[in-house]
């Protein structure tokens, strides 16, 4: 055979093999949908946020507080984030001052002995913020603090917004009348035509001779939905996109501290922030414990979330327990309290409480979660303390729903706490999680699976999950192994009536961050949504209300899907997530609805697993809106390669 001839029959084989071999790769899966056989309910508190005070979640983060360290903390090097301020000739020292403070909370304070100053040359003390101060031009700031001075001549203290690059103010304020004795005072900042940066700091100063005592300096800028104390406004903004039906707080090992003293003593919390006394968290920073019990209940009625209720049940991280029966009593008596802090009416000890500290109406709760992680606890005296708290809260409070963070077999909860932090080949394998097995005495169809889940046990709170990979936030593998695991959710929300995402935020600045994967991330300036961020918006926006009937054939390993109808929208909500870099064919048949010839799609997407959103570039991925034309009751589609879509199917 002429060598040439050999050539081209060659490469005609090598094309056949090839051409059989990518018609292989791409052989068309077959979903059918059976509108018209509702499975069960989609739990309507299905999706939700869970926070704790980590990687500068709270203080520096979602509470929208500018000055780092406002109650004077110190170590061997002076006063933490605080500096001295002498002005050209001005002469003057600081200290922290253990003797005087304002309150039994906060006995301690920074004294300032200024040896010369005058109105020109003043002397005072600097604060540089969480990584600055994050200034906007013609925008209104509002302060306090609490100050005495040794005597009525040291005249008014000029409070400044001063420019860390050229020592000019851009904002200043002078407060006048402090005296002798320990007093609250208020300023308002005002900026004019400045740069947005983050490049500023606040002084405190004076222009006499004397000594002033300072403690809880503050300044907010303004705050989502106006509140005093509040929360920073873009993150809020991000958290509400997530459609967000409750919120687990206060936190995970935030709830239980290192040690038991450390543990969110919530009665520390509430009332003026004068009467907080603030205390360590476990992630190597302090709490200022302005974000209390009040503050996380307001965040619920802000986004219009459920609260979660986790009471401390008496143990910590660092293997420290309350045994059961009398040592443990004082701790269910808080938790107690505290329920009827939050639900309590004005006739009530801790419901009037809650009325004087500016919320008359009670909220309502039904979920309270007992401890955190206590499969940790290595006396096994978790049983014992989840019974004696069970016990007692049902015996007055009969409606509510008990979660339990740790499989107990007396006193049966109402629902169980788990916990999963995986690689996203993980969640592909295991996206099937929750499916009922095969040899359930009530089986339930889904998805063309039957597998784990018995139906007669404890509902399921899947209360910390994420998909670990990428930093500080995910990339866009970790979003389609969260994608993957949400379909799982979803079909199985018979049973799962919970999830959130854990940690949710993240500071990324140098220093700002202690665990790694955290969906939102933020410095003083801007914040971002990571891809697995938008992977929850967009599974949060198209929910629904009922799992339908369906069967998905031909599929291979890496295609995953949930179906869903709103009822009152008339719409059927369809989840595909592709974590193969090949498009994969899908021929969707949709039986028992009448449908419109046009759909809406919705696409998150990358070119590789690595790519991402980071702080400089937000909005690298992110979801586009699209048409599909000539929808039917049965037509193609193909899910491009690493992929999460929603199809928005709508009903005639």
């Amino acid at each position: 055979m002429p060598k040439k001839t050999f050539a081209r029959l060659a490469l005609s084989l090598a094309l056949a093999s090839a051409s059989l071999l990518l018609s292989a790769q791409q052989k068309t899966a077959t979903l059918t949908i059976h509108a018209n056989q509702p499975l069960h309910s989609v739990s309507p508190t299905l999706y939700g946020l869970m926070t704790e005070e980590i990687n500068y979640s709270y203080d520096g983060g979602l509470y929208a507080e500018m000055v780092r360290n406002r109650t004077f903390r110190g170590d061997w090097s002076g006063i933490l984030y605080w500096y001295l301020v002498e002005n050209g000739n001005a002469l003057a020292r600081m200290q922290a001052d253990a003797t005087t403070g304002p309150s039994a909370a906060l006995p301690a304070s920074l004294r300032l002995d200024v040896e010369q100053a005058d109105a020109k040359n003043q002397a005072g003390a600097l604060n540089v913020g969480y990584w600055g101060f994050a200034l906007h031009p013609d925008t209104t700031y509002k302060g306090s603090f609490y100050a005495k001075a040794a005597g009525s001549d040291l005249g008014p203290v000029t409070v400044s917004l001063v420019s860390d690059d050229t020592g000019k103010d851009v904002a200043t304020a002078t407060v006048s009348g402090v005296g002798t004795d320990w007093q609250r005072h208020e300023f308002t900042l005002k900026t004019g035509a400045i740069e947005a940066s983050a490049k500023y700091h606040l002084a405190l100063t004076v222009g006499h001779p004397g000594t002033l005592w300072l403690q809880l300096v503050s300044l907010f800028p303004p705050t989502y939905h106006n509140r005093p104390n509040g929360f920073r406004i873009d993150l809020m903004e991000k958290l509400a996109a997530m459609h967000p039906q409750f919120l687990r707080f206060p936190g995970g090992n935030y709830l239980e501290g290192d040690r038991i003293v450390d543990h969110f003593d919530w009665k520390k919390t509430i009332g003026p922030l004068v009467d907080r006394p603030t205390h360590p968290s476990p992630w190597g920073y302090p709490s200022s414990d302005g974000m209390g019990l009040l503050e996380f209940l307001e965040w619920c009625e802000d986004l219009h979330m459920q609260p979660v209720l986790a009471v401390y049940a008496g143990y910590s991280l660092k293997g420290d327990h309350v045994n059961p029966g009398a040592d443990l009593e004082p701790y269910v008596q808080d938790a107690l309290d505290e329920i009827e802090y939050v639900t309590g009416g004005p006739s009530t000890r801790w419901g009037a409480e809650r009325i004087k500290d500016g919320h008359p109406a009670p909220f309502q709760l039904t979920y309270v979660e007992i401890g955190n992680e206590e499969w940790f606890d290595k006396s096994g005296s978790y049983e014992q303390r989840y019974t004696q708290f069970a016990k007692a809260i049902r015996a007055t409070y009969h409606s509510l729903q008990l979660i339990a963070t740790a499989p107990v077999k007396g006193q049966k909860p109402d629902v169980i706490d788990e916990h999963y932090y995986v690689r996203a080949t993980q969640n592909f394998h295991d996206a099937t999680h929750y499916d009922p097995p095969a040899s359930s005495s009530e089986p339930r169809w889904d998805g063309g699976h039957y597998d784990k889940a018995e139906r007669t046990g404890p509902k399921v709170f899947v209360g910390e999950w994420a998909t670990r990979e990428g930093a500080p936030t995910p990339n866009f593998g970790a979003a389609l192994g969260d994608a993957a695991w949400m379909t799982g959710l979803e079909r199985n929300s018979d049973i799962v009536i919970m999830a959130s995402y854990a940690p949710l935020l993240v500071r990324v600045d140098p220093g700002g961050m202690q665990w790694e994967t955290d969906l939102i991330g933020y410095n003083a300036m801007k914040s971002y949504g990571s891809p697995a961020y938008y992977a929850q918006v967009l599974f949060g926006s198209y929910l629904g209300d009922q799992v339908l009937a369906s069967k998905l054939e031909n599929a291979g390993p890496k295609l995953f899907y949930s179906i869903t109808r709103d009822v009152a929208k008339k719409g059927l909500y369809l989840k595909l997530v592709n974590g193969s870099t090949d498009a994969l064919p899908v021929s969707i048949d949709i039986d028992g609805a009448k449908l419109a010839s046009t759909a809406k799609l919705v696409s998150l997407h990358a070119n590789d697993t690595q790519e991402t959103n980071s702080i400089d570039d937000p909005t690298r991925i992110v979801p586009v809106e699209s048409t599909l034309h000539d929808v039917s009751a049965s037509f193609h589609h193909t899910v491009p390669g690493l992929s999460i879509q929603v199809i928005e199917f709508n009903e005639q």
